[in-house]
C-alpha cells in the first residue's frame, strides 16, 4: 500500500499508520488497543448507539465515538483519559442495572461483551436501582430463545437480520423502556417469517440471544473449538464447533476472510445434532428373511456388487444409475462419476444439488 493511501495519527501516545477510510476504533483494535464497544460489530458497520467506545480527539469538541469517526493525518486521540473512563463507566453500570444480567446463571458467561467491558472499567456491581423488566422469555422457536431482560438494544441482530442476510423479520418495537426487539408484526419467534439462520445469536454481543439445544450444555471456556466446512451443500461455508465432551454443543460461522463471513444457514448452524445421535447407523444393514441384520463392510459391499453386476448383465448398463452427494468431497464425487462411467459404463449419474 503507497503511503499516500495511509493515514498517521496517535491514540494514547501510540504513534500508528491505518489506511484511509479507517475508523479510530478500527484504527485503535488493529494496533493492539483496547477500546469497549457494544453496538459496533465489523459486519453490521458503524452505529453510535451504545457511547461505550467514546474517546477525546484534539480540535474537536465533546466526546467522539470511536466507531464512527474516521481517522485523520496527524489526528491526536486520548483513549482512557479519567473523562472518558468515567462516562463509559456510566453507560456500562446503566446498561447492567436494565434488565436481568445474572452472569453466574447466564449461557453467555465468559463469551459476553457486557460483562468484558465491565470487567475492563472495574465494575463489579452497577449503582444504579436494577430495574426488573419481567418480560417473558420467547421459546417458540425451534432452535432460538430470545430473552428481552437481557437484551441492551444495540440493534445489531436488526442490522444483521435486514442488512446482512436480508430477511427482514426483526425490528425494534414499541418505546422507552418497553421498547424491544420484535420479529415481523410484533410475533412469537416460531410464528413468524423467521428462517433460524442463527445470525442474530452470532451477532448478539450479550445473552438475549442463544441457541436452544445448547443450554446447559457448556460455557464458552469449558469448550475446545474446531473449523471445519459446513456438510449440507457445495457453498463450503466455513464454520467453527464448539466441542464438549466429545459433543458438538453449538456452531458460529467462521468470520473474517471467508466466503460466508460468518453467515450460515439453519441446517448448518443447527443441524448438526444427528453427528451425536443414538439412531445413527454404525455399521451396514441387510435384509435377510425380511428383516435388517448388522452385516461387516466386506459382506455388504460384496453383496452390492454382485447386485450391480446382475443387473449389468441382464438388462445392461442403461438400467443403472448413480446419484452422488453434496456432502461428499469433490474427489470422492469425481471417483462416483468414474465409477458410473468407467466401470459401470453408463452415464446416468447426477448430484443432489440439481434436484
Amino acid at each position: 500500500m503507497s503511503e499516500e493511501a495511509l493515514v498517521n495519527l496517535t491514540i494514547d501516545d501510540k504513534k500508528i499508520s491505518v489506511p484511509q477510510g479507517t475508523t479510530i476504533l478500527n484504527a485503535a483494535l488493529q494496533n493492539g488497543i483496547k477500546i469497549p464497544h457494544l453496538c459496533y460489530h465489523v459486519k453490521t458497520g458503524q452505529a453510535s448507539l451504545c457511547r461505550v467506545c467514546v474517546v477525546e480527539v484534539e480540535g474537536m469538541a465533546g466526546l467522539q465515538t470511536a466507531c464512527s469517526v474516521l481517522a485523520k493525518k496527524d489526528m491526536v486521540v486520548h483513549a482512557t483519559t479519567e473523562r472518558t473512563l468515567a462516562v463509559r463507566r456510566m453507560i456500562v453500570e446503566l446498561l447492567l442495572s436494565n434488565g436481568h444480567h445474572n452472569c453466574i446463571a447466564c449461557e453467555r458467561n465468559g463469551n459476553c461483551e457486557l460483562q468484558d467491558a465491565a470487567y475492563m472499567l472495574g465494575i463489579e456491581t452497577p449503582s444504579y436501582p436494577i430495574y426488573d423488566k419481567k418480560m417473558p422469555l420467547d421459546e417458540s422457536s425451534p432452535g432460538i430463545v430470545y430473552d428481552p431482560n437481557k437484551c441492551i438494544q444495540c440493534f445489531r441482530c436488526i442490522k444483521g437480520c435486514n442488512n446482512v442476510v436480508f430477511n427482514r423479520v426483526l425490528e425494534m418495537g414499541w418505546r422507552s423502556n418497553h421498547s424491544v426487539v420484535i420479529c415481523d408484526d410484533d410475533m412469537p419467534m416460531g410464528e413468524s417469517t423467521c428462517v433460524q439462520c442463527g445470525e442474530c445469536v452470532q451477532l448478539c454481543p450479550v445473552g438475549a440471544l442463544t441457541e436452544k439445544l445448547a443450554i446447559g450444555k457448556g460455557r464458552s471456556y469449558e469448550m475446545k473449538t474446531v473449523q471445519t466446512t459446513c456438510p449440507y451443500c457445495g457453498v463450503g461455508c466455513q464454520m467453527e464447533l464448539h466441542v464438549k465432551d466429545n459433543e458438538i454443543v453449538r456452531v458460529y460461522g467462521v468470520e473474517g476472510d471467508t466466503d460466508n463471513e460468518g453467515s450460515l444457514c439453519v441446517k448448518g448452524r443447527f443441524g448438526l445434532d444427528f453427528v451425536s445421535s443414538p439412531n445413527r447407523l454404525t455399521k451396514p444393514l441387510l435384509r435377510k428373511n425380511g428383516k435388517l441384520e448388522e452385516v461387516s463392510w466386506d459382506e455388504a459391499l460384496d453383496f452390492t456388487a454382485s447386485k450391480l453386476l446382475e443387473i449389468k448383465n441382464e438388462y445392461g448398463s442403461g438400467a443403472i444409475a448413480g446419484l452422488t452427494s453434496a456432502k461428499c468431497t469433490n474427489e470422492e464425487n469425481y471417483i462416483f462419476q468414474k465409477f458410473m462411467r468407467a466401470v459401470i459404463k453408463t452415464n446416468n449419474v447426477d448430484h443432489c444439488a440439481r434436484l
